[in-house]
């Protein structure tokens, strides 16, 4: 080979490799099922905070249960086996698998949709082709690239998501921070249906081999979210239930949309978050999440604890809608203690939890 041309193959080389993922970065594969899931946002039947019965029933008040399409973790492709949640994770209620990566990798979800609507799954911060978008909108894409905008019920659809730097952890975070995904078909009746969930991503180099922060003892994802059943996309199905709506509510009464919002913790109300539990002295990171409504406005507040958040040390943290929040706990004080939304209008609608620091 002449020198020349052998100075143009080490250039198409060195090209080639310029962005390259290296070669400990990871694959990571996630198989999630929309699927549809009669969800109880008061499991217990009572308000656990005050120790009193919850309150009563009113129409135009459907009740407390409600179907909706959930993002859930399946062992493999065929959709066959659902990976169950074991008690330390019952509390992520309504909120899909978490998916973590570490900078550099490449995230893969095999999407099946079980559910009668066309859904999506739309990541936020991390790099995508317009195959692997999950948005439906004009933009010129050919057709081909807009199929994973609308997945048709009962079909699989594979998306592709690249974690360069710019998805990661920035100068001033700390070693791994928040995204969300969620359906972006019908962008606002879609979350209010139910399908949404966290991405979590680590630093380069500061991740386990799941993709966990290595310097993290323990890890809460919080969504502190209105949802508004009356502009569900499963709102027929909820009217047409004899479970959902025994007392035969109508769409059109007086008031119907505001007796059936709920302010809530992962899906939760009045406490019945499944108590979140923690051991004095470990370094805990809370991610917090709000999807968009016009309410979802809100003040996560720790009782008998602190959290360091954006340098600042705190323990009622502002989420604004859409946003995306880490802060990081060194628990010292045991007991069990309340976590709840400050503004008191959600307060009194049951935007409230609990956590346990044992000794």
């Amino acid at each position: 080979m002449s020198a020349a041309r052998a100075a143009l193959a080490a250039l198409i080389a060195g090209i080639a490799t310029v962005g390259a993922v290296p070669c400990e970065a990871a694959v990571r594969t996630y198989y999630i099922a929309a699927d549809d899931v009669l969800w109880n946002f008061a499991p217990s039947g009572r308000d656990l905070i005050a120790g009193t019965a919850l309150p009563p029933v009113q129409a135009p008040q459907l009740g407390w249960s409600y179907h909706k399409a959930l993002y859930r973790a399946y062992t493999d492709g065929t959709f066959r086996h659902l990976k169950t949640r074991g008690p330390a994770s019952a509390y992520l209620g309504v909120l899909g698998p978490i998916i973590r990566a570490e900078v550099g990798d490449t995230i893969v979800v095999v999407f099946k949709n079980n559910t009668r609507l066309h859904l999506s799954v739309y990541p936020g911060g991390v790099e995508y082709g317009k195959a692997s978008e999950g948005a439906p909108y004009s933009d010129r894409a050919p057709r081909s690239d807009k199929r994973g905008g609308a997945v048709a019920p009962g079909s699989t659809y594979t998306y592709t998501w690249m974690v360069p730097e710019r998805s990661g952890p920035g100068p001033m975070d700390p070693s791994s921070i928040v995204w969300m995904y969620y359906s972006h078909t019908d962008d606002v009746r879609d979350l209010n249906t139910g399908p949404v969930g966290p991405i979590i991503i680590t630093r380069r180099g500061m991740a386990r081999s799941d993709g966990s922060p290595k310097d993290v003892d323990a890890e809460f994802v919080t969504m502190f979210s209105e949802i508004d059943e009356s502009q569900s996309r499963l709102v027929s199905e909820n009217l047409a239930g004899a479970s959902t709506n025994p007392h035969h509510v109508s769409a059109s009464a007086p008031q119907f949309q505001g007796a059936n919002q709920f302010f809530t913790i992962n899906g939760f109300l009045f406490g019945n978050l499944p108590m979140l539990t923690m051991t004095k002295g470990q370094r805990v990171r809370w991610y917090l999440m709000t999807t968009m409504s016009d309410f979802d406005f809100h003040f996560p507040t720790w009782h008998g604890q602190t959290v360091l958040a954006n340098g600042q040390r705190s323990n009622t943290l502002p989420l604004g809608p859409g946003d995306t929040r880490v802060a990081d706990m060194v628990p010292e004080n045991p007991g069990v203690w309340m976590l709840n939304c400050d503004l008191d209008i959600h307060f009194d609608a049951g935007m409230t939890g609990r956590f346990t620091v044992q000794p």
